[in-house]
């Protein structure tokens, strides 16, 4: 039976996870609900990995407390494992073993299981199925990781970077599952560095940073706060910057090779004054980007730069451990 989706599927309320003197999880809250995608974005070092280990039973809250299906993840560890799917960015799979053996081993772990072959069809792994493990690409290992994460029907779906290394034909394949998951009634977690993944697929987005949240909403409200100030485009590099500076009457900046920064508002007139410039220089219009933020725009304000994450090492125990345990009895 799916969660009601009248109450969360998942809950986080005030949730802190230390290491010895270091807070990897700093007042987390948020909710997830049954039928949606949420996607949680960070920084190396945001908390991230410990707040997903937490919710999927891995941790215990120093403070605050995680619910998922009405359930404590550790007390009912047991009892809430089978209504879950869970995907390691990496691991958690015999080398030697094929798609399809595995894919019917996970399958047995369940009552009432997708079609293992019907699954493979699904993940594009079909020409694969007598493959093992190690004679996988990369991209390949990510799809049958999925697969094995939803073969269960979970009612809640943990997912790791699920589009990690994969090329663009898989990337489809791999968005495609995650819809029909959600569309199914699932409550969908996915944790990715990816934000145009985030923007394709997510239902709700909560950036966090150094263990705190500090954005949540959907796409829309996240990306609204007013037109941008300022109007981006893409051209060759080396554009003479001072004097499509003096044509526009604002300040022009060529923040990475080929790509500008104008800092005026984007009006009509300054958009036209800026591709008139262009034309007359005999010049290519790559991309033209005026007054609205992108997830990239709003990610990079509020996180700043990259960091490495405090409980690195020692979230590399929990994740053997699900890797261990997947192994020998599902997710």
């Amino acid at each position: 039976m799916p969660a009601s989706p009248d109450l969360p599927a998942v809950s986080v309320a005030g949730l802190v996870v230390r290491y010895g003197r270091v807070t990897a999880v700093d007042g987390v809250s948020f909710d997830a609900r049954a039928g949606q995608v949420l996607a949680l974005l960070g920084p190396n070092g945001a908390g991230k990995t410990t707040t997903v280990e937490t919710l999927e039973g891995y941790r215990r809250p120093d403070a605050g407390s995680v619910s998922v299906l009405g359930l404590d993840p550790v007390d009912d560890h047991a009892g809430l494992v089978p209504r879950l799917g869970v995907m390691l960015q990496r691991g958690g799979v015999y080398p030697g073993i094929r798609p399809r053996e595995v894919l019917r081993l996970f399958a047995a772990f369940y009552p009432d299981p997708e079609d293992p072959d019907e699954l493979l069809e699904r993940v594009g792994l079909s020409s694969v199925a007598r493959s093992t493990w190690r004679a996988l690409s990369g991209g390949e290992q990510q799809r049958l990781s999925l697969a094995l994460a939803v073969v269960g029907r979970p009612e809640v779906a943990f997912l790791d970077e699920p589009t990690a290394g994969v090329d663009p034909g898989g990337r489809q394949v791999v968005r495609q599952v995650v819809r029909d998951l959600a569309a199914a009634g699932a409550a969908v977690v996915l944790t990715t560095h990816e934000l145009e993944e985030a923007e394709r697929l997510a239902d709700r987005v909560v950036i966090v940073d150094r263990g705190a949240v500090v954005a949540a909403g959907t796409l829309a409200e996240l990306t609204a706060g007013g037109p941008a100030q300022e109007i981006r485009f893409g051209a060759p590099p080396g554009l003479d910057a001072p004097a499509l500076a003096v044509a526009l009457g604002a300040a022009v900046e060529e923040v990475a090779p080929g790509e500008y920064l104008v800092g005026c508002a984007p009006t009509p007139a300054a958009v036209a004054a800026l591709t008139a410039w262009l034309a007359d220089a005999d010049l290519p219009l790559a991309d033209l980007r005026a007054g609205r933020h992108t997830l990239e725009d709003v990610f990079l304000r509020l996180t700043g730069a990259d960091h490495d994450e405090p409980d690195r090492a020692r979230a590399g125990d929990g994740r053997a451990a699900r890797s261990a345990r997947q192994g020998r009895s599902g997710p």
